[in-house]
C-alpha cells in the first residue's frame, strides 16, 4: 500500500472547495482535466454520496465519493481502477485560511498488478507536484470575464 500526502491551498472557500469536488453535472469533464467525458459516468447520486467511474483511456477509476453537506471533509473510495484494482481511495480535509482553504489531501493506492505496484513505487515523488498542478484550475475561483458586469443579477 502506497500511502501519499500533501496539502494545497485553494482560493474558493470551504464550502466552494466541498461544492467543486462533489460536482458531478456534465461539466464536470470540462472543468477537471483529469477527467474526458468518455470516461465519466455517474452511477448513483444521493445528498451526500455518488458513485461515479472517471478518468481517462489512460487511467481511470470508480469510486464512491461521501461527504456531509456542509462538512469539511470528503472521502473517495476507489471500487475498481485500471491501475491499481479496488482499494485505497483519496480523502480531502478541508480548513478555512484567511486566504481561501488549505486543503489537506491523503491519496492510498492498494496495487493488485505489476505495473500498479511500479506506478505506486513512483507516486511518493511526483504525485504531490503533479496532483497541486492538477487540482489548481478546478480548485480556484472562477475569474470575472472582462464584459461581466461587477454587480450581476
Amino acid at each position: 500500500m502506497t500511502v501519499v500526502k500533501f496539502h494545497l491551498v485553494s482560493s474558493l472557500s470551504p464550502s466552494g472547495v466541498l461544492e467543486a469536488l462533489t460536482d458531478f453535472s456534465p461539466t464536470r469533464a470540462k472543468a477537471w482535466p483529469s477527467i474526458d467525458r468518455e470516461h465519466f459516468e455517474v452511477h448513483g447520486l444521493g445528498e451526500n454520496w455518488a458513485e461515479v467511474t472517471e478518468g481517462t483511456s489512460a487511467a481511470w477509476e470508480r469510486a464512491r465519493y461521501d461527504w456531509e453537506p456542509g462538512g469539511d471533509e470528503v472521502v473517495i473510495t476507489t471500487l475498481d481502477s485500471k491501475l491499481f484494482g479496488p482499494g485505497g481511495g483519496w480523502v480531502f480535509r478541508m480548513t478555512p485560511q484567511a486566504d481561501g482553504t488549505r486543503v489537506d489531501v491523503q491519496l492510498t493506492r492498494t496495487p493488485s498488478t505489476l505495473k500498479g505496484k511500479l506506478l505506486a513505487s513512483l507516486l511518493p515523488a511526483v504525485a504531490p507536484s503533479s496532483l497541486r498542478k492538477s487540482f489548481a484550475g478546478p480548485l480556484q475561483a472562477r475569474r470575472r470575464r472582462a464584459a461581466e458586469p461587477l454587480n450581476a443579477g
